[in-house]
């Protein structure tokens, strides 16, 4: 049974933690973030939450671009360490001992573990609540093909990923998880 409260709760979890790369000048940071999702398909745009704290956030907003950049669960350690270090101290990616390229249409850094990545170059922010919507259009896509399969979904046999439940702790989608697949008759009657 429900019950109703005027506290938060905050239920977006299980999901999938993206790395936000970013870069202006000689500054690079990465940091973790758990709210992020594409908003459309042609033209492919996606968003991010970032918090105006964060200093991920002075980068993305000085030089107008950021990365996305989705990493197996091989390297779970690497999301938490990039969401509980601060770039303030300075460069998260070589404290955490990352490899990467910068991106070709935007100077953000492309991590070398990631299985997809996406480039994007800024066309809103919109402050809601205590999290900014930074959106972007992508102007390159990053993707390791032998991650997927044919019909463009992830090979569990190629790939885990790592979906965050909170607290650090983490489900682990691999080869052995257990696979739906939802028919529905919408013609019976019922």
């Amino acid at each position: 049974m429900l019950n109703s409260t005027n506290q938060t709760i905050l239920h977006c979890y299980p999901g999938l933690i993206a790395l936000i790369t970013a870069k202006h000048e000689d500054t690079q940071n990465v940091m973790s973030a758990g709210w992020h999702s594409y908003l459309s398909y042609d033209p492919a745009i996606y968003g991010v939450a970032v918090a105006k704290e964060r200093f991920t956030y002075g980068l993305i907003q000085k030089s107008e671009s950021f990365a996305i950049n989705f990493v197996p669960a091989e390297y779970a350690h690497i999301i938490e360490g990039a969401g509980k270090l601060s770039g303030a101290d300075g460069d998260k990616l070589e404290k955490l001992g990352l490899n990467w390229t910068s991106g070709e249409t935007v100077s953000s850094p492309i991590l070398a573990i990631s299985y997809v990545a996406y480039e994007c170059k800024v066309i809103d922010i919109q402050c809601y609540g205590d999290h900014d919507w930074i959106v972007g259009k992508i102007t390159k896509f990053h993707q390791d093909a032998d991650k997927f399969g044919d019909n463009g979904l992830p090979d569990f046999n190629n790939v885990e990923l790592p979906l965050y439940l909170g607290q650090s702790k983490y489900l682990i989608v691999d080869n052995g998880t257990t696979y739906k697949k939802i028919e529905i008759d919408y013609n019976s009657k019922k």
